[in-house]
């Protein structure tokens, strides 16, 4: 009985560590991301190029895109040459990036809280992180991230649920619709590849993928 109590406490108090570990992770991420967004908002208009690649450094040490990109490519990756999968992958990043930088530069993000952060009960490798995000004007949207440990021992984010909407199964859904109309043309696919996403106030819950 002992044994076992003791084990059970330490288990807990390992899981604690962990999502501490995750928690602190993603604040200090998301606090730097901001800051360099303030910093390089200028360069937006001047130098869009500059700005992708401070962006792309910034967001690079928190989430997976290579991951991400193979996810939304789904069962068609596999069908892919590596050289596919590594074109999809770039362009996906710089559509996501021409896509939103705008609404980055004129975001006015008031707060981002880390609300919880709870293990998946099936991994200990494999967590998600609800967020609250409150605009200047008050306006609130709830966001989770799915996070996993890779294999260089860092929590990377692997999926985004904004307002209840998963959006790498809606990209998903948008790389398999592309792929039916191009017949199966992967390369198509990729050099069509075009995606926004429009996040409504918190009283609609909207959100678009077109």
């Amino acid at each position: 009985m002992v044994i076992a109590v003791t084990l059970l406490v330490a288990t807990a108090v390992s899981a604690s560590n962990i999502t501490d570990e995750i928690r602190l992770l993603v604040e200090e991420n998301t606090s730097s991301l901001m800051a360099r967004l303030e910093q390089e908002k200028s360069t937006y208009a001047t130098d869009p190029e500059h700005f992708y690649r401070e962006i792309d450094a910034a967001l690079s040490e928190l989430v997976s895109f290579r991951r991400i990109a193979g996810r939304v490519m789904g069962k068609h990756a596999r069908k892919a040459t590596k050289q596919q999968r590594n074109r999809f992958l770039a362009v996906f990043k710089r559509s996501m990036y021409e896509s939103y930088s705008k609404a980055l530069v004129e975001s006015s993000v008031a707060s981002m809280e880390v609300k919880k952060v709870t293990m998946n009960p099936r991994s200990n490798k494999k967590a998600t992180v609800n967020i609250k995000v409150t605009s200047d004007s008050g306006n609130q949207y709830d966001i989770a991230y799915s996070v996993f440990h890779d294999k260089s021992g860092s929590w990377m984010v692997e999926n985004v649920v904004v307002s209840g909407i998963n959006v790498g199964l809606a990209f998903r859904d948008r790389f398999n619709q592309a792929y039916r109309e191009n017949k199966g043309n992967i390369d198509a696919v990729i050099e069509n590849w075009s995606t926004t996403l429009e996040v409504e106030d918190k009283a609609s819950h909207g959100l678009a993928i077109k």
